[in-house]
């Protein structure tokens, strides 16, 4: 449970707000009663041994640590059946990637007394006894303090090898592993080994992002030789020749074309920058502006300030494409002129700061439709509860809030339906003694299994060309959030079950485009749940959610090029959007204390439906959204007529948008498939078998 507040850990440590939050703790602000100072209270609230063992070797890493550069821990404890805690330093000031966002770029000579500073501390990591490798380096973990210096932060996924005489041997810290697009080498993707080139390469990517303001081509592919790196000049040809190939050489996909320690890199970034000797001696940046000034606060802001910055990206890789086809004038001149108009769109919209900020203007819906009528709600109905505790999804027993529910009712009117007539609906159930995958019509009859996976099998989701299932396994259970699963590929009837290419046992929530060529997903493969891609045409990988937030459960919009997913704000989920490509991130839904998770948006793109459950009540119940009203907290209920109080979770709009199929425990036992219309009409039980059935989804 997140610490409110107020709260006082150990007799000592006052809580004075919260800076972030996800699916294993938080980070907080906090004031050391002692000693008078402001602290930083690290939290890990996931007690099992891997995860305990994980968090306390990075107390140890930073308990041993001695650089001005790195941060100081001042206390470790841990509360039985609460949490483990880890108190540091406070580093106030602003991290780089807000830096960046803020500036667009940074000068040649910060990018250089950054780079000398970072390289300063790694070597000192490096070059110790039992050898540490951090892992992690991008503008997110590098802070800039009011007085301008310079600290590398978060450790949350070093490596430690033990024995530097033999590095074979090593000690790894599990899931320990980050793959951060464009910042992780090559290596760190796979099993290959890492070591101290890694944090090289991770460091040279940062400084070309805080050059350029552009985020390099991921090592993964450069590898792969799907694309190559853009020449750093090419983006800022303001950058020396000699900065510019000091910082590609760092970016060498292969180990051994890279420098080969971080002090050698540091001296290579000292010659190229002429720094001078006074200049060295008191390494530091300027300041972010003061509040009251142009903040930097500014830059959490994901929907305006990365927006803008995304902008500016397009039109500097638009005008090397524009610069390129003059080169070629006679065989590119159709090219050129098409490059002109496209430059002049994105001039017009880069001028613009309103228009930065609003979706691109054919991902708004241009039809409208009615809303439903606004139930009035008993406060004395005793309704079944979800609680999201450690992400979970738990219902309790309770009394039947409901009576006389049809049970497969076949003979109820199914009147108004089109393509949805004949789709079939496949859902999840433990009715053989496994989670497994099954379907049936769309009546409740010929319930057939699909999947046969030994560890069980949840989360279906069928491509759209209805030739693949994505599944996930091993599943035992029903949660918001997977630790320990895997997303696999089968056939849609379930079989040649083959593991993603690039899915870990962190993997959960897939989630097909249209066209069928993309899956995302969310993974803890960081630490944090995140909304992460993969194309199944260019064997293309990426994270579209790096945010401090946890998000969960993807949807896409049609047209394939906006996203809907939950995120974690302080204590609540609330529904966001962002663009494929992870930008343009805005908030959807309304705010509150208030849980809207289990998102679908429908086939016109014109709402999203979701589950609601208030903080205070726990009662899941079903709102729908227009996209034209997002933030103007214009969520509806969508209830069966007969009954306002049934708990609905996981509900699916057909492909014509005239139907839902959703779970629901109408007398707080027996966890059931169902289905209405749109207006909640023609509420039928399709499922009533003793078994736990859940997570439906129509087949294409």
């Amino acid at each position: 449970m997140a610490l409110t507040s107020g709260t006082i850990l150990k007799e000592r440590y006052k809580v004075l707000s919260t800076l972030g939050q996800g699916g294993m703790g938080a980070v907080y602000r906090a004031e050391d009663n002692h000693l008078g100072v402001k602290v930083a209270i690290k939290e890990n609230l996931f007690l099992t041994d891997g995860y305990s063992r994980q968090f306390q070797r990075e107390a140890n890493i930073l308990a041993s640590l001695r650089h001005p550069s790195l941060p100081k821990v001042i206390d470790y404890f841990t509360l039985p059946n609460q949490g483990q805690y880890l108190i540091m330093e406070f580093i106030e000031g602003e991290d780089l990637r807000q830096r960046i966002e803020r500036q667009t770029s940074v000068s040649d000579r910060e990018a250089a007394v950054i780079g000398i500073v970072i390289c300063d501390a790694i070597q000192y990591l490096h070059s110790r006894t039992q050898s540490i490798i951090h892992r992690d380096i991008k503008p997110g973990n590098i802070k800039i303090t009011p007085e301008g210096e310079i600290v590398l932060v978060d450790f949350g996924l070093a490596k430690v090898i033990e024995d530097k005489d033999n590095p074979g041997r090593q000690d790894t810290i599990t899931g320990a592993r980050a793959m951060t697009p464009g910042y992780s080498p090559p290596e760190q993707y796979g099993t290959a080994r890492t070591d101290h080139r890694s944090d090289i390469y991770s460091l040279g990517a940062t400084l070309y992002a805080a050059l350029t303001g552009i985020i390099p081509e991921d090592g993964l592919s450069r590898m792969t030789g799907k694309i190559q790196l853009t020449p750093l000049r090419q983006l800022n040809p303001r950058v020396t020749g000699r900065m510019a190939t000091v910082i590609e050489r760092a970016l060498e996909i292969d180990p051994n074309d890279r420098y080969q320690d971080a002090e050698t890199f540091r001296q290579a970034i000292i010659t190229a920058s002429e720094l001078t000797f006074n200049t060295l001696e008191k390494l530091r940046v300027a300041p972010a502006p003061l509040e009251g000034e142009e903040t930097s606060d500014s830059s959490l802001n994901p929907q305006t300030d990365t927006s803008t910055r995304r902008n500016r990206e397009t039109i500097t890789r638009l005008r090397l494409w524009f610069k390129h086809a003059l080169k070629n004038l006679t065989t590119h001149a159709p090219l050129i002129i098409l490059g002109t108009i496209i430059l002049f769109i994105f001039w017009v919209i880069a001028s613009n700061p309103l228009k930065s900020v609003l979706p691109d203007k054919d991902l708004q819906p241009t039809i409208t439709i009615s809303s439903l009528l606004q139930p009035q709600q008993n406060q004395n109905e005793q309704t079944p509860t979800l609680t999201t505790g450690a992400f979970q999804t738990e219902i309790p027993q309770q009394p039947s809030a409901t009576e006389n529910i049809p049970e497969n009712n076949k003979n109820n009117t199914l009147a108004g339906a089109e393509t949805s007539l004949h789709q079939r609906i496949a859902f999840v159930s433990n009715r053989t003694g496994t989670m497994q995958v099954w379907s049936m019509n769309r009546d409740g009859s010929n319930q057939k299994q699909i999947t046969s996976m030994s560890d069980g099998a949840c989360q279906p989701a069928f491509s759209p060309d209805g030739k693949k299932l994505a599944v996930i396994s091993p599943c035992n259970d029903k949660k918001l959030v997977y630790e320990k699963t895997q997303i696999f590929i089968l056939n849609s009837d379930g079989s040649n079950p083959q593991p993603l290419p690039v899915s870990s046992h962190q993997d959960f929530d897939p989630a097909w485009s249209h066209d069928s060529t993309r899956l995302v997903f969310t993974s803890l493969r960081n630490g944090l749940p995140h909304i992460f891609l993969y194309n199944f045409s260019s064997s293309s990988f990426e994270e579209l959610s790096d945010t401090r937030f946890a998000d969960i459960n993807p949807s896409w919009n049609t047209g394939d090029k906006q996203l809907a997913f939950s995120r974690l704000e302080n204590v609540a989920y609330h529904i966001w959007l962002m663009s494929d490509k992870g930008l343009t991130q805005s908030q959807f839904s309304s705010s509150g204390e208030i849980n809207d998770v289990s998102v679908d948006w429908s086939h016109d793109g014109e709402f999203i439906i979701f589950s609601r459950t208030p903080v205070d009540a726990n009662v899941p119940y079903l709102v729908r959204l227009a996209y034209k009203d997002r933030k103007a907290g214009g969520e509806v209920r969508v209830y069966p007529l007969h009954n306002n109080t049934i708990p609905i979770i996981g509900a699916r709009l057909s492909d014509d948008d005239k139907w839902i199929t959703f779970e629901s425990w109408p007398d707080g036992r027996n966890h059931d498939i169902f289905l209405m219309d749109l207006n909640g009409d023609n509420f039928v039980r399709l499922t009533n078998d003793p078994g736990y059935d859940f997570s439906p989804v129509w087949m294409p």
